[in-house]
């Protein structure tokens, strides 16, 4: 059985309490359980946090010694990207160096040393993490389970999903055949907006496609499944979405996600979905509503329940 981690980005000291509320213990750097249970993490180890080496340490050390799984966040993919050359322009590389690129990294880089022995060893370690899993009862993604792109990866990933070595540069730039597939799986779904409708984003620049909650069931509207900055909901139509846009998940088994910073009381998203990230890194400010490292304890179960999740609080 597994226990699913969500999004830690660096907060090692919430990452080993809730190791220890959920049954596992510490011995030569490894943390185990004494009933066989594994970890599976949901990606976003680094980035933000205080303790972003540590976090990678303890998560590379259960899956190398075979208590944990783990799948690719975005985060490690663009940390991957931003130290991997540009074969096609020598002196850039395949995330561009800019200096917001560089604002959203640098903490990990300052932390780990941005190319140091350590830094190699990250990135090394980055590159065998798979982009999904589907095991025997569950299925596990950083961000969106969708089956057209799950397909188009096909031809740039071996048979554990991990990306193959020659694959990346299609992969990270944004006319790279396989750009916007990985976008989907590591960011979420983008549908485009009716003609005629666009939004600001956060930095003023005119939209005219929204990140979906795709996992909803109901209410299938672009305002009801667009996440788009609160100020620019009311640009979004009430129209229907085209049945055919959004993937819809067949609840076959359940599936895990992170990715989407959530609030509010870990519950699952429907009987089959859940997300594990509760924004341990912040990202909303109410006093009442401290962030969390957020857990499902999964028993084998095909629908999910709030029972089941587990979550500590970051002091």
């Amino acid at each position: 059985m597994y226990d699913l981690i969500g999004d830690i980005h660096g907060y090692a000291e919430p990452l080993k309490l809730l190791l220890d509320t959920l049954g596992y213990r510490e011995a030569e750097g490894v943390w185990s359980h004494p009933e066989q249970r594994r970890v599976i993490f949901l990606g976003d180890f680094v980035d933000r946090g205080p303790h972003q080496v540590e976090s990678v340490q303890i998560a590379r050390a259960m899956v190398e010694a075979g208590t944990a799984l783990a799948v690719m966040g975005n985060h490690e993919f663009n940390a991957v990207a931003w130290a991997t050359p540009d074969p096609e322009h020598p002196g850039e590389h395949l995330r561009t160096h800019s200096d917001k690129n560089r604002g959203q990294h640098q903490d990990y880089l300052e932390q780990v040393g941005e190319g140091s022995e350590l830094h190699c060893e990250h990135i090394a370690w980055f590159k065998t993490l798979p982009l999904y899993l589907d095991l025997e009862g569950l299925r596990v993604v950083h961000a969106c389970w969708h089956l057209p792109s799950i397909d188009t990866l096909e031809d740039f990933v071996d048979s554990q999903q991990r990306i193959l070595p020659d694959a990346w540069p299609d992969l990270a730039r944004k006319d790279g055949a396989g750009f916007e597939a990985l976008e989907t799986l590591l960011k979420g779904l983008e549908v485009p907006l009716p003609t005629g409708y666009e939004f600001s984003d956060k930095d003023g620049n005119p939209r005219h496609h929204i990140r979906t909650r795709w996992w909803e069931l109901e209410r299938l509207t672009y305002r009801d499944l667009a996440m788009v900055p609160a100020e620019a909901i009311d640009d979004i139509p009430h129209k229907p979405i085209p049945e055919d846009v959004l993937p819809g998940y067949a609840g076959d088994k359940p599936l895990f996600v992170g990715h989407y910073w959530l609030n509010g009381t870990p519950r699952p998203l429907n009987r089959y979905i859940a997300c594990l990230d509760y924004s341990i890194a912040g990202g909303h400010h109410r006093s009442d509503d401290p962030n969390k490292l957020c857990a499902y304890r999964w028993n084998g179960e095909s629908e999910l329940t709030a029972d089941n999740m587990v979550w500590v609080e970051n002091e």
